[in-house]
């Protein structure tokens, strides 16, 4: 089985939400999950209640470099990020886990 989540978001944005709203945390997951799945692997992994699931999806950037031998251009690659929001009093530390 594919990993759903791939990492926790830890952004100065994401950060500063996280501490106004002490449940809501982000996470960059698969492209082609969907919310149902995003919070049966939260409840799996870290064992919480989610409450709800939004999620936005990112396509690459185009990139370009020139060089001596021309110019390359190319795409970075696309990403889907998920705000999750926890039931109220709990908690994820993302810090002590592996």
């Amino acid at each position: 089985m594919k990993s759903i989540l791939i990492r926790p978001l830890i952004t100065e944005k994401m950060s500063g939400i996280s501490e106004k709203h002490s449940n809501k945390f982000g996470f960059i997951v698969a492209v082609d999950a969907n919310k149902i799945q995003i919070a049966k692997a939260l409840k799996e992994k870290f064992n919480v209640d989610v409450t709800s699931v939004n999620t936005i999806r990112y396509k690459g950037k185009m990139k370009t470099q020139l060089t001596k031998k021309g110019k390359f251009s190319g795409r970075t690659a696309k990403f889907k990020k998920a705000v999750i929001t926890l039931k109220e009093g709990q908690t994820i530390d993302i810090f002590s886990q592996a």
